[in-house]
């Protein structure tokens, strides 16, 4: 048994529901429907979406720029955001219903706060524009037949009641995510497609926007539940500054978590997979150098240094821990450290050093670092430069953003290219796709 659909979208995450959403739009405003099938293997969709913020939904972020961006080259990733922008995606879900409130962080969430308002609008967008979704419905494999794909589902995953075993389609959308969260369904079975379908991966693929690891007696992993603000620094082996974070810094039983941690994390392991020597350090006072720490405890005289640590801000426990791990007394008076016990203490509160063991992997991971390049896509379509009719968007592609939003940012934008551009391609397959804009 099987059934034909004008375009498949594979996958219906974000990326996927933008993607089928403006696909059926475009379609729609052209005056000839197409046939827009979103599959899924979830039995419930929006896992990413309803997880995403501590479950409030961080939309997008007020100032998305390339720059947040890594993976691929940030020009390419400039031409597909200044597509569909962080207004264009304000007044999308304003046209929804649901209104978005800016934090101080610059994040911004629905107003009610849940991640749910944000998934129900999506589907209720995809029903008004005719999406047919089918889930659970895994996708085994997708081969090219002439100007069809052919779509097998997978014969050991659960199927939705009376499902096709199969179904052609004349263009497809991959949008299968990644490997992050795997058991949100992002298994990496889209990379493996992609790749079967002519596409080359990049040489690594692995986790970002994780939590990083440390050796279980290293004395940070000692201070768990301590929340501050700091900066950690990545520097190569020979010393040169590569990244630098300063953001909410969680402590944990297994290492360090938290918005700079993730942020840094993508850039740690990419840097000691080229150059072992790479080390990431942490500020416990950004708003001090090694040199202003060490003229205040100077200054301090009677004045202990555990006092002056408290007096900054820091939590009594990893005042104390500081001061341990460079062995001195903490009730000790300034006056009475030598040179080097100072300035040993003032470079451990500026630069810790720490040495990562690795991190959560995977299941933790918010989003995947690597992916098929963009430099294999045609940046107006997002269609396959190997493959006609088949686009990708989101998290299979080689883009990676920040902690805050970044990365939903990412799956509108590039969503909507490959979603209004499959229509156009379809209703009109000798005109170039032109540069549509959101309505």
């Amino acid at each position: 048994m099987h059934e034909h659909a004008d375009i498949a979208v594979i996958g219906a995450g974000a990326a996927g529901l933008f993607a089928s959403i403006w696909a059926a739009r475009a379609a729609r405003d052209a005056g000839t429907p197409l046939r827009v099938l979103a599959l899924d293997g979830a039995a419930k969709l929006g896992a990413k979406i309803l997880v995403a913020g501590g479950g409030r939904c961080n939309v997008t972020h007020h100032a998305v720029d390339e720059s947040a961006y890594a993976g691929s080259s940030r020009n390419a990733i400039k031409k597909v955001l200044r597509r569909f922008d962080v207004p264009d995606t304000v007044a999308f879900f304003e046209s929804l219903g649901v209104t978005l409130k800016r934090e101080p962080t610059g994040k911004l969430f629905p107003t009610s706060d849940s991640a749910r308002t944000v998934l129900d609008a999506l589907l209720r967008a995809a029903d008004d524009a005719r999406v047919s979704l089918l889930h659970p419905w895994r996708v085994h494999d997708v081969t090219r037949e002439g100007d069809r794909f052919t779509i097998t589902r997978d014969p050991d995953a659960p199927s939705a009641h009376g499902s096709p075993d199969r179904l052609t389609a004349r263009a497809v959308i991959l949008a299968t995510g990644g490997l992050s969260l795997p058991k949100t369904g992002s298994d990496g079975r889209g990379l493996a497609i992609a790749a079967s379908l002519g596409h080359t991966l990049t040489p690594r693929l692995f986790p970002a926007l994780v939590p990083l690891t440390l050796p279980k007696d290293h004395w940070v992993c000692s201070l768990a539940g301590i929340t501050l603000n700091a900066t950690l620094t990545l520097a190569s082996g020979s010393g040169k500054r590569l990244a630098r974070f300063t953001n909410s810094t969680l402590c944990t039983h297994f290492g360090l978590s938290g918005p700079a941690v993730l942020d840094i994390s993508r850039y740690f392991t990419a840097a000691k997979a080229d150059d072992a020597g790479a080390r990431l350090s942490i500020s416990w006072l950004p708003d001090h150098t090694f040199e202003s720490a060490d003229a205040a405890l100077q200054s301090l005289g009677r004045v202990s240094p555990g006092r002056w640590l408290r007096e900054q801000g820091l939590p009594d426990r990893l005042a104390l821990a500081l001061s341990h791990a460079v062995h001195l007394d903490p009730s000790a008076q300034a006056h009475t450290l030598t040179r080097d016990q100072r300035k040993t203490l003032s470079q451990m509160i500026t630069d810790t050093p720490l040495p990562v063991s690795g991190d959560r992997g995977f299941l933790f991971a918010e989003v995947t670092a690597g992916g098929v390049p963009l430099a294999q896509l045609h940046l107006d379509s997002m269609m396959s430069r190997t493959t006609p009719n088949l686009f990708l968007c989101g998290e299979v592609c080689d883009v990676d953003g920040r902690i805050g939003g970044f990365n939903f940012q990412w799956a509108w934008a590039s969503g909507f290219v490959a979603g209004a551009a499959a229509a156009r391609r379809l209703l009109s397959p000798d005109v170039p796709t032109p540069r549509d804009t959101p309505r």
